[in-house]
């Protein structure tokens, strides 16, 4: 069995950008709906009155790439992600779909920098038109932003 994901014990900046991946059990190809991306971004605009500020992101096929703020002080990642995940579980549910839907866990990554930020998002927006989904990214009905979350690094 793999060794499970560290997670950091202290992130140093106050509210961190997460880029977090998420992928669905086996691979199969469940989530490119339009009620699921409807109901994400429902989750996303509600977040942000849990500490949580859903940015771009890309919901593909069988996984979800996303940018995310979260506020320490109020919520976790992982308590933000279990919840996005049963929440799209539920819609799978409602559309007869048996679990298991997720593979356990999820991806994630402290972004450093704005650097980082803007080479993880082109590789993320870019990921539809990879697979031969469509000719540009923008194409891609599955793809948005909730909140425009800008890296800072405050100085003292």
């Amino acid at each position: 069995m793999p060794e499970r994901l560290r997670r950091l014990e202290y992130t140093f900046q106050r509210l961190p950008i997460y880029f977090v991946t998420a992928c669905t059990h086996e691979r199969r190809p469940i989530l490119n709906k339009a009620d699921i991306h409807t109901r994400l971004i429902e989750f996303g605009k509600e977040g942000a009155d849990h500490g949580a500020w859903l940015g771009s992101y890309v919901l593909m096929a069988d996984h979800l790439h996303a940018f995310v703020v979260i506020d320490d002080q109020r919520t976790t990642l992982s308590t933000w992600m279990k919840s996005l995940k049963n929440m799209i579980s539920k819609v799978l549910r409602g559309n007869g779909i048996l679990s298991p839907h997720w593979q356990k866990g999820f991806f994630d990554h402290i972004l450093r920098s704005g650097d980082s930020y803007a080479e993880k998002w082109e590789y993320v927006r870019d990921n539809p038109a990879r697979a031969g989904l469509v000719e540009k990214w923008n194409e891609w009905p599955f793809v948005g932003e909730i909140f425009d979350l800008e890296f800072r690094v405050d100085r003292v």
